[in-house]
């Protein structure tokens, strides 16, 4: 497939309960965030958007659970791309990803901002149970994609690091009476409803009326709980809460879904 020149282009390679993976460019820089599917999976969704795991220069870990890195170990080996995560999350991975060089693992801690480069990176920590997650907002050219999931709520810090961006990935992990109802043990359900667990599709359209702003024009709602969750039911609700709030969904910004298996198409931040 032919290469379409981009300034600053995001592809949601991936998002959901089962695996994560999202591709930036710029024109001197391809990187990926999380790799939470098989390396074999990760190079076909790259295919779908007519991309190649072979350009990619650098990896940014979000946190060490396994719909994050199942694929972070592979990918490093058969591709040597630099790999950073904070000094927490690498001690977490340590048994997960096998070996990596040590030239590949660099530190890159909550609250830093990286140059690379073309492309800033700036990380924030969130609250998940995990040894130390942390987020990133990617910064071109006075353009800025932020991500935010995995987390169980949103504070001033989180909402102003991100505010008004141009574009945002956030969580819509579950409907709650789904999940009240669903199978899931007691125990879990507790887990994913806490201050380190996952934002609901209200708690995720809540958050955003304090990120969006005039400069937003592309929000993706990502995450989705494969058992407690819909596409149709997250968009509907997210969609909803912003109106109630004022916001012109699909007029001043677009609002889209994201997919487990099937790459968003490649768009202009």
């Amino acid at each position: 497939m032919h290469k379409v020149a981009s300034e600053f282009s995001v592809s949601m390679l991936a998002s959901g309960s089962q695996g994560n993976v999202t591709y930036i460019e710029t024109p001197t820089h391809k990187v990926l965030v999380d790799a939470g599917l098989s390396g074999k999976k990760i190079d076909g969704l790259m295919s779908q958007i007519g991309r190649s795991l072979q350009d990619v220069d650098a990896l940014f870990v979000t946190h060490e659970h396994s719909d994050h890195i199942a694929g972070v170990g592979v990918l490093a080996r058969k591709y040597g791309f630099d790999i950073y995560a904070n000094a927490k999350t690498w001690d977490a991975m340590a048994g997960k990803i096998g070996k990596a060089k040590p030239e590949q693992m660099n530190l890159f801690e909550a609250g830093d901002t990286k140059l690379f480069g073309d492309l800033d990176v700036e990380s924030f920590s969130v609250s998940h149970d995990a040894a130390d997650p942390q987020f990133y907002a990617f910064h071109h050219n006075n353009k800025t994609f932020a991500m935010l999931t995995d987390t169980g709520y949103v504070n001033d810090r989180i909402a102003g690091t991100i505010r008004n961006a141009d574009a945002i990935l956030m969580e819509a992990n579950h409907d709650y009476e789904m999940l009240r109802m669903g199978g899931y043990a007691w125990s879990l359900k507790q887990r994913i409803l806490s201050d380190q667990g996952h934002l609901s599709n209200e708690d995720g359209a809540l958050a955003l009326t304090e990120i969006l702003g005039d400069r937003t024009k592309n929000v993706y709602l990502g995450h989705l709980s494969q058992e407690n969750n819909q596409k149709p039911l997250a968009h509907l609700t997210v969609q909803q809460v912003l109106e109630e709030h004022d916001f012109g969904v699909n007029h001043d910004f677009n609002l889209f879904d994201t997919d487990p298996a099937v790459a968003t198409k490649l768009f202009e931040v």
